[in-house]
């Protein structure tokens, strides 16, 4: 009794962890990998145990059992809470690099790595150094405007 159940525990197992590869982890991952690992294991398993002829009446029914679970996973609709729905189509300072001018000087609310925020006039903007880490506080000139990106240099 004790094999049947490390068998179907083993399947069911490498299913749950193969459904999970699928709907929710995309790509070629460890989940993937361990779910088809368990799954050919519990398989091996049932024609060690079992013989030919019930170790393929498992890979039969466990084939079957994972086809429909997926069907079922996909057709329930019961993953849709769980995946995204909205895209964003905006742009980081779309429409707020009219406000700033090459040469206004502000200060780094946040650490520059080379990306980060910085204040102008009393308002916040996503900024980007020359490619220097610059201190949160530091002030800063703005040197270039290029569509919604602001390069900025510390003042020294």
């Amino acid at each position: 009794m004790s094999d049947w159940i490390s068998v179907i525990l083993l399947i069911v197992a490498g299913f749950a962890l193969l459904v999970i590869e699928i709907l929710f982890v995309p790509g070629t991952t460890v989940v993937g990998v361990l779910g088809l690992a368990a799954t050919v294991f519990g398989l091996y398993l049932g024609f060690q145990y079992f013989g030919s002829e019930t170790g393929w009446w498992l890979t039969g029914g466990a084939s079957v059992f994972f086809v429909l679970t997926l069907y079922y996973s996909f057709k329930s609709k019961t993953w849709d809470k769980f995946s995204l729905k909205h895209t964003m189509e905006s742009k980081v300072n779309e429409g707020h690099t009219d406000d700033i001018k090459v040469g206004d000087e502000g200060k780094a609310i946040s650490t520059l790595k080379p990306i980060g925020k910085a204040k102008f006039f009393n308002r916040e903007y996503e900024v980007k150094t020359t490619g220097n880490y610059v201190d949160s506080g530091t002030p800063l000139r703005i040197i270039k405007i290029e569509i919604n990106n602001i390069i900025v240099e510390p003042i020294k």
